[in-house]
Formats: structure tokens, sequence, C-alpha cells
């Protein structure tokens, strides 16, 4: 299979995913902002008016972690189930299984693009405008995103293949992971002893990576050296776990 084909047919699986998320939806759109637009109402409730989170325009700041958040952690969330519930697909037709995973995470990041107008309505809110860097900070954080989506999600989508127990784990990973992710707070009011773990989680610098920009309009190239050295590691990783177990995928589904 060529490239060209390998294309049309991650268009047509995301086209699929997007029909059948919307199918015999009448609000469509709102259900892809309504999620992280709740969350961001209880944590602000909780965080910014009970416990006083000493962040500034901190609604905002919620929302600015938390929509890149609900792409990975949905993407994560449906990826022990990806290729089990293509069973059929797998078993009867010859296809590189991994493109079921690109076509769910690229159907999530579309959702994810769509709900940055809601972003643009926050700092409008707040007296702010979009930036000029967003040209150039928003497709290189996407692609970012994107592989280090999709490296962790073919890992998972893989192992449960084998390990039929890795959806339950993955679940508390996906919860343990957010609350390890300065995604209510901001990495500077994490203690000492504790930012070793947030400098080793691969979805830190990523998530601030969004914060500063969308809040900001400000694009460390640092961060974004971070961000790409994180998708190396969860793609290979993630690589190397699908083309070890892919040949066998049919004999245990």
């Amino acid at each position: 299979m060529n490239w060209e084909q390998l294309w049309d047919l991650v268009v047509i699986l995301t086209q699929k995913e997007i029909k059948s998320r919307y199918k015999n939806s009448a609000l469509g759109y709102v259900w892809s902002v309504a999620n992280p637009l709740l969350f961001a109402i209880v944590y602000y409730v909780v965080f910014g008016q009970i416990m006083k989170v000493p962040v500034e325009n901190y609604a905002l700041f919620l929302m600015a972690g938390l929509l890149p958040w609900h792409w990975l952690a949905n993407s994560l969330s449906a990826a022990p189930n990806i290729f089990l519930a293509n069973a059929t697909l797998i078993k009867k037709v010859r296809f590189p299984r991994h493109v079921l995973v690109v076509s769910y995470v690229l159907n999530e990041g579309i959702h994810f693009v769509l709900s940055i107008p809601v972003i643009v309505g926050f700092l409008l809110v707040n007296g702010m405008r979009p930036s000029w860097s967003w040209l150039a900070g928003v497709p290189l954080l996407l692609v970012a995103e994107f592989l280090i989506v999709y490296g962790m999600a073919v890992t998972v989508a893989s192992l449960n293949l084998f390990f039929r127990d890795l959806e339950r784990l993955t679940a508390l990973v996906v919860t343990v992971l957010f609350f390890l992710t300065p995604i209510t707070y901001a990495s500077a009011m994490a203690p000492g002893p504790y930012r070793s773990l947030l400098s080793v989680n691969p979805v830190a610098a990523l998530i601030e990576g969004w914060r500063e920009l969308f809040m900001h309009g400000e694009l460390s190239w640092l961060g974004v050296g971070s961000c790409y050295l994180s998708a190396l590691a969860t793609l290979l990783v993630g690589s190397v776990v699908y083309w070890r177990m892919s040949p066998k995928f049919a004999e245990v589904l």
C-alpha cells in the first residue's frame, strides 16, 4: 500500500469516526466542547473559588489546558478498544492496522481544533486578543501533540489485545496523569521535589506550551523542542510495540 492509498484510507476512516460520533446528534459541535466546559466550571469553583489558586484569569487558564488535555485523554481512554472494535475488519482485510489508531487520534484532534474558537471567546471576555504567533505555534503544537497521543494510543491499543486488564489500568493512569500535569495549577506552584515528576511527564511541556501560546501569544522554542523529544520517545515506543505484536493481532482477536 503506497502513501496515497494509505492517506485515502486514513481520510475514509476519520470521516467514518466523525459521522458515527454525530449520528442522530442534534447539537453536534456543542458536544465537542460541552465536556471540557463542564469540567472547567467544576475546577474553577473548587480550585479558583474555594481553594483560591493564585492564578490570574483562572477560567481562561483552565480552558487553555483542558482542551488539549481532552484530546489526549479521550484518545487514550478509547485506545484499548480500537483494535477490538474493528476485529472483523482486521481478520478479513489486509491493511496497516495502525491507521485505525491514526484515524481515531486525528478525529479527536479535529474536535480540538474546532474548540479553539472557545479559547478565542475566553480571550475576548478577558479583554485579550489572539496573537499572530498562533499562525506558527498552533501547527507546531498540533503535530507534536498528534505524535505524542498516537505513540501512547498505539502502544495501549496493541498491548490490550494480549493483556485485557489494560483497559482498567489505562483509565487509572489517565486520572493520575491528569493530576501530574499542570492543568489546574501552574508548574511554578509545584514544590521542588515534585518538579522532577513534571520534567519526566511527556504531557507537561505540551500543555504548558499550549497555555503560553493561547494566553500570552508566546512560543518557547525550548518548550517546543521538549515537546518533540517527548513525541519522538512515545512514537518510538509505540512503533516498536506495534510492529512486534501486529503479526499476531488476527490470532488473538
